[in-house]
């Protein structure tokens, strides 16, 4: 009886398992692509009520208003750090103007000879311009004047790198050299 038992049991056993690994076979290959697209149909779902909530947001009178607003003033703001293509030559006067109210000698502008300047990734309407200029300065405290009155020049000029010599006579200002750089408007061709 106990033979027939185990052989019976060993029968029911691998019935089973053969069962088992075929319901397994048929849920990798059935199910677990459904639940896969039922992630990427949640998500699509997901993004599309937030794109219908923005626009519901948008479209009342209030959040427009507002929205107008936060673009005038970032506008604004950019006009900070943005000069226009007609201004950048008014630049390098400026530039000239500023070293000399802070007395600084052998003063040299150059900027790049490319006037319509280098061109900056994923963006569409500025340009960079690059600006090199060299001077001498009798000490630190006159450096850092002029240092400052680049820095907090509007529209903002950035100051790339700058070095400086030290001068081994008294009499001889110390030597510098600044790479400037600005950005600008691109030029509206008509």
């Amino acid at each position: 009886m106990k033979a027939i038992y185990q052989k019976n049991l060993i029968k029911v056993a691998l019935i089973w398992s053969g069962c088992f690994v075929l319901l397994f076979i048929m849920h990798t290959m059935l199910l677990s692509p459904q639940k896969n697209l039922k992630k990427k149909l949640e998500m699509q779902l997901a993004e599309k009520e937030q794109l219908y909530n923005s626009a519901f947001r948008m479209s009342q009178e209030g959040i427009k208003v507002q929205l107008k607003n936060q673009i005038k003033e970032l506008q604004d703001e950019l006009g900070n750090f943005v000069i226009d293509f007609e201004d950048s030559a008014n630049l390098t006067f400026d530039i000239s103007q500023l070293a000399n109210e802070r007395k600084v000698g052998s003063f040299s502008i150059k900027t790049k000879d490319d006037r319509g300047g280098s061109t900056l990734p994923d963006c569409e309407q500025l340009n960079e311009d690059d600006i090199e200029i060299r001077f001498t300065t009798d000490n630190f405290n006159q450096f850092t004047t002029f240092l400052n009155a680049l820095e907090r020049h509007q529209p903002v000029i950035f100051v790339d790198k700058f070095t400086m010599s030290r001068s081994n006579h008294s009499d001889e200002g110390h030597k510098v050299s600044m790479s400037l750089s600005v950005f600008v408007k691109k030029r509206r061709d008509s």
